[in-house]
């Protein structure tokens, strides 16, 4: 006889597929948000932001991986991630983690407080360790397991950068998310288009999905997926906000429907 768990019998094979499929588990991003909101999380809304880290994550590794093949190598290491970033500024994501990793030391620049005096990096990094950055051991095996996918390996100090930044990254994408629930949408929400001198001024789009995402619909103690797609727009830009936002629609659209 066969015994299958309470859990195991809510579970249909789509979900398992969808789990199996993502280096970020649900169980990771429940975790990341309980560390920033009391907000209930749906699985769809999970299953989202697990889907926006890996594409995230993703988009980097290609970058540095393109870096380090110009120099026929496999192993990334972090001079590949400053290429990376150098190079696509859309990447340039979870930037907290930059103060608490000796890759970007000396590339942060100088900050003078009023009187003139140098802030040193002890005093920009604060107090209090931010929860992003306490937690990023928790995301080592996802970015393992990422790795493998894109077919590439890292030294030690990439993966811990890599899993600071998706850290950094999630945990900002959930306090988001629950700012989305607790103001009932996006209040801060607008565009930007590029003008050329000479041409007229393209004018705005009719019909852009992302503008559907600034309303919100639910109650306001769980949040759902389109909370999720909403916080993308207030963390990403450009092709890789709309890659995100594709993915993790596709991921849960069936589910959804069901």
């Amino acid at each position: 006889m066969t015994i299958r768990s309470r859990g195991a019998e809510r579970s249909g094979p789509q979900t398992v597929s969808i789990v199996t499929g993502l280096p970020f588990k649900p169980q990771l991003v429940k975790a990341v948000f309980r560390d920033v909101t009391s907000c209930a999380v749906s699985r769809p809304a999970a299953w989202a932001a697990a889907s926006v880290t890996r594409t995230v994550l993703t988009e980097i590794i290609d970058g540095a991986r393109s870096a380090a093949a110009e120099e026929t190598r496999k192993r990334l290491t972090p001079k590949d991630l400053i290429a990376a970033i150098d190079r696509n500024v859309e990447v340039e994501v979870g930037s907290a983690w930059y103060l608490h990793s000796p890759t970007f030391h000396g590339l942060m620049g100088e900050v003078r407080n009023a009187d003139g005096a140098l802030v040193s990096l002890r005093e920009r990094r604060g107090a209090r360790t931010p929860s992003g950055v306490a937690g990023a051991h928790r995301f080592e095996a996802g970015v393992r397991r990422l790795l493998g996918s894109r077919g590439v390996r890292a030294v030690p100090a990439m993966v811990r950068d890599l899993d600071g930044i998706a850290s950094v990254f999630l945990t900002a994408l959930a306090r988001d998310a629950a700012k989305v629930v607790r103001e009932g949408g996006v209040k801060r929400f607008g565009s930007v288009s590029l003008m050329v001198p000479g041409e007229p001024i393209p004018a705005p789009p009719l019909k852009d999905p992302l503008f559907a995402l600034s309303t919100r619909r639910g109650d306001g103690r769980t949040v759902g997926r389109d909370d999720v797609l909403a916080a993308v727009t207030m963390q990403l830009f450009g092709d890789l906000r709309q890659r995100a936002i594709t993915e993790a629609a596709e991921l849960t659209r069936d589910t959804l429907a069901n």
